[in-house]
C-alpha cells in the first residue's frame, strides 16, 4: 500500500468528474437510446377531479408510425397499493395533470402528434384545490415527514401567552413551489425476458429499484437501474413519480425499448413540489426579550391519493429556549399533485414564519435581532431535554455579524435612502437537522496499486464522487488519484437516499468502514494483493441503530442587505452572507458550493418563486420558466459562504454534518427582514412582489 500519511478530506480537490461533464462524456440519462427504441409520450388529465369515460386508442392506432395506446382500459396491472404509483390502473381522476393515457410511436414526433390529438372524454366532477386555514377538511396527521410527531406540547402556552408582557401573533404564508433541476426527468426503460433496466435520473436507485421490483412482481435482482449522473434534484429525484412506471409498463407491453421525458410543463403536475404553508406564530416574551412562549401552527396541502404532511413547525422545536411551547401540525387533502421534498422541506417554510417572528419580536421589545438571538439561546434541545451533539449557532451569528457590518445599524426601518433607493439589513438563523442511514458498500484492492470503492450513492451535482473519493483515499491511506469511486447504479451494494443532507454522513460511513476491512485483511496478507485483486465489505445498520442519544443539528445564520426603489417597488439583494456550523468541511471548495448554492434559491424564494393555483380551473398557470420565476444571474450580486471549525465526535467517522440544505434555510426570512428594515413594509406572504410593497 501506499502510505502518505496526508489527509485528504478538509482539502479543495477538484471534482474528480469534472472532465467526462465538461466534454460531453457524461451521459445521463436521456443520451441513451438502446437499439430498436421507440418514443413514449404521456396524456395528462385535462379536468382536476372525476373519472374517465373512454379514450379513442382505435383513431390513435390510425396515425402513422403509432404502435400503441395505452389506458386503464388496457394497460397491464401493476401489483400496488400506492395510488400514486397505480398507473393507469383506474378510471379515477385525482388532479389535473394526472397521466390518464400514454401513446407509443416510432419517432418523437409522431408519439407527440398522437398524443396531442387523442380524444379522452371524461365524466368531471365539482373539485376542491384551494388551502385555507379554516377548510372543513383540515385534520391531525398521525405524523409528519421524517417520522417526528404531529404535535407538541409543553407547559401552558396560552396562558403564558395571555399574561406576557409583550406579543406577537401573526400569520405567515409560503406559495407552492415547483423544483426545476437543470436536467428535466427521463427514463429509457429495456425489458430483456423477466429482466427490467432503467436509465433514470436517481437520489436513490436502490430505492426506485426495490418500488419497480414490487409493482411488477419480480425480484429486486431482476430490475437494474442506473443513474451515474443527475443534473440535480433538490428533492424531485429522490422518490419514485408515475413517469418511470409509466415508461417500464409501455416497454413490457410493446416489447421494445422506450424512451419517455417529462417535458417543463408536465413537471408541475407530475414530479412533485413544495406544498403552500399558512403558519400561525405566537411568541411570548419579557420586556428584556427573554422568550416565555413559544407556539407555530401549521397548515398545508396534500392530494386525494396519497398523504404528504411536510414538517413546517418541527425546527420551532429546536431553535429557543421557551418553558411554555406548542407545535402542530393540520393537513388537507385536496384535489391536486401530491406534494413532496423539495429543498429542505420543513426547515425551509417553517423557518420563514419563526424567523420573521423573531424580527418582529426584536422590534417590539426594542432589542438588536442578534442579541434576542443569543439571549434565547438553549443549553439543551428545548423539547427532548436531550445534549447537543455540539451547536454554535451563538458562534456563527456573532462571526457573521462582524463579517457583514452589523455593528452600528440603525434599527429603524425607512432610514437608510440612496436616492430612489431605501436600504436596509436583516438576519436569521438556519437550522437542519443532522442524520444517517444505513448503508453499504465495498473496496477493493487492484493488483495494479489503484483501489475500487462501489456504494450505490447518488451525485446529483454536489460532488459525492469527488468527496468519497477523499475520504476512502485517508481510510486507506493512499492518494485519490489512486481511488476509484462507482456511484450511481443499483448493482452495487445498497445505499442510503441523497436527501436530508445525510448523504455523506451516511455513504461515507460505510466507505469507511469498507475500507478499514479492506487494510485489515491486507495487514493479514503481507500487504500482497493477489492477481484476482482482494475485496471486503461493510454494512453500518448495526453502527447507525447504536448510535448514542444526542440532538445533532447543524446551524447556521444569513445575514442580507436590500435595496427597494421606492417609485417601484423594485427589490434588489445587494448582498447575502452565510456563516455555518456544520462539523467538519470535507472539501472547501464542493462545500462553498452548496452553502452558496442554498442561498441563491433562497433568494429565489424571497422574490421570485411562486406556483399560482387557478381555483377555478384547477391547476397551476405559470408552468413553465417563462412564468415560473427563478432567480438569473443579473438577480444574483454577492452571495458569501463562510464556516466554524467544529469538531463534534458524536456523528459519524469523519466529523461531518449535511451542508446540502441548510443554506436555504433562513435566507428568505433574512431578506424579508432586511425588506422590513428598508421599507417598513413587512411582507408575511411570500414572495415579496412589487403589488406587496406599494400600498
Amino acid at each position: 500500500m501506499t502510505t502518505t500519511g496526508a489527509r485528504h478530506t478538509g482539502a479543495a480537490l477538484d471534482r474528480v468528474d469534472a472532465l467526462e461533464k465538461v466534454t460531453g462524456r457524461a451521459k445521463y440519462a436521456y443520451d441513451h437510446g438502446p437499439a430498436d427504441m421507440v418514443h413514449a409520450v404521456p396524456v395528462e388529465a385535462s379536468i382536476a377531479r372525476g373519472e374517465i369515460v373512454q379514450v379513442d386508442v382505435d383513431a390513435m392506432l390510425k396515425l402513422p408510425g403509432v404502435l400503441a395506446a395505452i389506458w386503464h382500459g388496457n394497460a397491464p396491472r401493476l401489483a400496488t397499493a400506492d395510488e400514486d404509483l397505480a398507473v393507469l390502473q383506474s378510471r379515477r381522476v385525482a388532479y389535473r395533470g394526472q397521466y390518464v393515457a400514454v401513446v407509443v410511436a416510432e419517432t418523437l414526433d409522431d408519439a407527440r402528434e398522437a398524443a396531442r390529438t387523442l380524444r379522452v372524454e371524461y365524466a368531471p366532477e365539482e373539485h376542491d384545490v384551494g388551502l385555507r386555514a379554516d377548510h372543513p377538511k383540515l385534520y391531525r396527521p398521525d405524523g409528519v415527514n421524517a417520522g417526528y410527531p404531529t404535535d407538541t406540547e409543553q407547559g401552558d402556552p396560552d396562558a403564558a401567552l395571555a399574561s406576557a408582557p409583550v406579543v406577537v401573533d401573526e400569520v405567515y404564508s409560503t406559495p407552492a413551489e415547483h423544483n426545476n433541476p437543470m436536467e428535466p426527468h427521463a427514463t429509457v426503460a429495456e425489458w430483456h425476458g423477466d429482466g427490467l433496466t432503467v436509465h433514470e435520473p436517481s437520489q436513490h436507485v436502490s430505492g426506485l429499484r426495490a418500488t419497480l421490483a414490487s409493482l411488477f412482481g419480480m425480484p429486486p435482482g431482476h430490475v437494474h437501474v442506473l443513474s451515474p449522473y443527475v443534473g440535480g434534484g433538490f428533492g424531485s429525484k429522490a422518490k419514485v413519480h408515475p413517469h418511470v412506471i409509466l415508461a417500464a409498463l409501455t416497454a413490457k407491453q410493446v416489447g421494445r425499448p422506450v424512451k419517455m421525458a417529462v417535458t417543463r410543463r408536465q413537471m408541475f403536475a407530475a414530479t412533485a413540489y413544495r406544498t403552500p404553508t399558512i403558519q400561525r406564530v405566537r411568541l411570548g416574551a419579557e420586556p428584556g426579550g427573554r422568550l416565555i412562549a413559544v407556539t407555530h401552527d401549521v397548515f398545508e396541502q396534500s392530494s386525494t391519493v396519497a398523504e404528504f404532511a411536510e414538517q413546517a413547525a418541527v425546527p420551532t422545536r429546536t431553535m429557543y429556549a421557551a418553558p411554555h411551547r406548542r407545535t402542530t401540525h393540520r393537513l388537507v387533502r385536496l384535489d391536486v399533485p401530491t406534494p413532496s421534498w423539495m429543498r429542505a422541506p420543513g426547515e425551509c417554510p417553517g423557518m420563514f414564519a419563526l424567523e420573521s417572528a423573531m424580527d418582529e419580536l426584536a422590534i417590539a421589545c426594542g432589542i438588536d435581532p442578534v442579541e434576542l438571538r443569543v439571549r434565547n439561546e438553549p443549553a439543551v434541545h428545548p423539547e427532548s431535554g436531550l445534549p447537543f451533539s455540539s451547536r454554535n449557532l451563538v458562534g456563527c451569528l456573532r462571526e457573521g455579524a462582524r463579517r457583514f457590518g452589523w455593528a452600528g445599524r440603525d434599527p429603524r426601518p425607512g432610514m437608510r435612502r440612496e436616492g430612489r433607493l431605501l436600504v436596509g439589513t436583516g438576519v436569521a438563523s438556519s437550522t437542519f437537522p443532522v442524520s444517517r442511514a444505513p448503508s453499504s458498500a465495498t473496496a477493493r484492492a487492484e493488483p495494479d496499486g489503484r483501489y475500487t470503492v462501489r456504494i450505490a450513492a447518488a451525485d446529483i451535482g454536489t460532488g459525492a464522487r469527488t468527496v468519497l473519493t477523499q475520504i476512502a483515499a485517508d481510510a486507506l491511506l493512499t492518494m485519490p488519484g489512486l481511488v476509484v469511486v462507482e456511484v450511481g447504479d443499483s448493482a452495487l451494494p445498497a445505499a442510503a437516499v441523497a436527501g436530508g443532507s445525510m448523504g455523506t454522513a451516511s455513504w461515507g460511513t460505510a466507505v469507511v468502514r469498507a475500507c478499514e476491512a479492506l487494510r485489515e485483511r491486507l495487514d493479514a496478507a503481507g500487504g500482497v494483493v493477489p492477481a484476482a485483486g482482494l475485496e471486503a465489505a461493510a454494512d453500518t445498520t448495526k453502527e447507525v441503530g447504536a448510535q448514542q442519544k444526542y440532538s445533532r443539528h447543524a446551524f447556521g445564520a444569513q445575514f442580507a442587505e436590500v435595496a427597494v426603489d421606492a417609485d417601484t417597488g423594485e427589490t434588489r439583494v445587494r448582498r447575502l452572507l452565510g456563516v455555518f456550523a456544520a462539523g467538519r468541511i470535507l472539501n472547501p471548495k464542493t462545500a462553498r458550493s452548496q452553502f452558496v448554492g442554498g442561498m441563491v434559491m433562497g433568494l429565489s424564494m424571497a422574490l421570485l418563486e411562486e406556483s399560482i393555483m387557478d381555483r377555478e380551473f384547477g391547476d397551476y398557470l405559470n408552468r413553465d420558466l417563462a412564468q415560473y420565476h427563478i432567480a438569473a444571474n443579473a438577480d444574483v450580486r454577492d452571495v458569501r459562504a463562510f464556516w466554524l471549525e467544529e469538531e463534534d465526535p458524536h456523528l459519524n467517522p469523519m466529523g461531518s454534518k449535511g451542508i446540502g440544505e441548510i443554506g436555504i434555510v433562513g435566507t428568505a426570512a433574512a431578506i424579508a427582514n432586511a425588506v422590513h428594515h428598508a421599507t417598513g413594509v413587512r411582507i408575511r406572504d411570500l414572495p415579496i412582489r412589487l403589488d406587496k410593497l406599494l400600498r
